[in-house]
This record gives C-alpha cells, structure tokens and sequence, in this order.
C-alpha cells in the first residue's frame, strides 16, 4: 500500500487510499480468510475518539482507517499528504460491485425498522446477481452491546454466512459492535460501519447533487434538509479543522 497516502489525526494513523487500494486490501483479506474491519474515518468520530479513550482504542483496531470527508481531507493537507475522499456510501456501493464479481455474499445490518430489507432490495436492483442478506440489527449501545434483537441478528447471520458485512447500528456503538461482534460470524472477511448509507439505498434520504460532493458541500445539503444536525454540522466544518490544525502543530 502507498505510505505517501497515510498520515496521522489524533494518534490514529489515516489511510488515505482511494478505490483501487482499498478494494486490492479487501480482496486480499477475502482470498487469506483474514477478518478485517474497516472505518470509514471523519470529524465526528475522531473528536469523539479525541475525548473518549475506548472509543479511540475501537478506532486503533480497525485494519483501515479510510477518509470519508472533505475536513478529514483538509487535515491530510496539514502533512503535506493528499489523500482520496471515498465517502462511505460510495465505498459500500464499491464493495457490493466488487461483491457481485466475485461471488461473495453481502450482510446488511441495522436502520430503522424495515429500512435493511428496502436496501437489499434496492442493492438487488443494482446488482442482479449480488447475493445480500438484511437484517434489522436491533439495539446497540455506545460501547457495542446489543439487546435481545441483535443477539438474534447475530445468530441469523452465522447461518446466512456473509463475507462482506456492512454495519449501519449508529454511531458510536456501531465500530464498538464490529470490534466486539465480527469474530462471532466466522464467515465475515471484511466488516465496515457505513452509517447512514442503508437511508440512502432506501430512498429514506437522497444524496446531495453530484456539483455539492465534489465541492464537499454534502454537509450543507444535509444541513438544509435537516436543519437539528446543526451542532453536529459546526463541529464538522468549525472545530474539527481548528482542532486538526492544534493537533498537527502540537499547539495547546
């Protein structure tokens, strides 16, 4: 993998490979049966990591810590690197193409009620010969407990036997969940929270226009439709990048 992509936020090593490297990774980790587990990295996780010693060490065991926003691109830049966004929605949508070509199955897990299956359905709609399974997840705590409903989940997915799982169970309890859980589902190579990207393959939410992800305005957009994400959208655009900067110069 290319080094000259890496670079370090908050103690945590960043990969800032784009879809070819992560996708050789992933194949790699298939064909070796390794379980990998994957972060799609951005503001609001990493402060939280910052501020939450557990929730850091969760983030320190992932194999890949990917860049999933235009601030954590920015924070690149501060070390001279210039890493590659893949938006976790996109990289979902790459590992589902790549799941149909080789045969792999592909697990779903959490949303809201109804909104794995409608996903599913939408990804079989993508990818005809894509093999996916959905289940509802139930709930998970900030450090990754489940209730009664995702111990159950998780007994359902030993017996359907995913390679690829994609994990949407919120954040922060979702990484916690992947790092407590995915050696109980034997079958699963490679595990990733992708957060709000079974809303979108739902039709739950739509996707800013295309022009607004390239400017890495999609906060904004989100912003518009949803005006209560406020706190979370300042935080992303305002004290992360501040933060970012103190972090690189040691500046307290």
């Amino acid at each position: 993998m290319n080094s000259n992509l890496t670079f370090n936020c908050f103690g945590l090593v960043i990969h800032g490979y784009g879809k070819p490297e992560i996708l050789a990774y992933v194949r790699d980790a298939v064909r070796q049966g390794r379980q990998t587990m994957i972060v799609t990295a951005n503001p609001e996780n990493l402060i939280f990591a910052k501020t939450h010693p557990e929730y850091w060490n969760v983030l320190r065991q992932a194999d890949l810590r990917t860049v999933d926003s235009f601030g954590l691109v920015c924070a690149g830049l501060l070390h001279s690197v210039k890493p590659h966004r893949t938006p976790g929605v996109e990289l979902a949508d790459y590992l589902c193409e790549e799941a149909e070509k080789n045969g792999w199955r592909v697990g779903l897990i959490g949303g809201a009620e109804g909104i794995a299956d409608k996903a599913a359905w939408s990804l079989r709609q993508r990818y005809p010969q894509l093999n996916v399974v959905a289940e509802a997840g139930g709930r998970v705590d900030a450090d990754g407990n489940g209730d009664e409903a995702n111990d159950e989940a998780i007994f359902r997915l030993t017996q359907s036997a995913p390679d690829i799982l994609l994990v949407a169970l919120s954040f922060p309890g979702q990484e916690a969940w992947i790092a407590k859980h995915i050696s109980d589902i034997p079958s699963v190579k490679v595990a990733i929270g992708v957060g709000g990207t079974l809303d979108y393959w739902s039709g739950k939410i739509k996707r800013a226009p295309s022009w607004m992800r390239k400017l890495g305005l999609e906060w904004l957009y989100r912003l518009i439709l949803e005006p209560r994400r406020w706190k979370r959208m300042f935080t992303a655009v305002i004290v992360f990048p501040l933060m970012a900067f103190f972090d690189r110069f040691r500046i307290n």
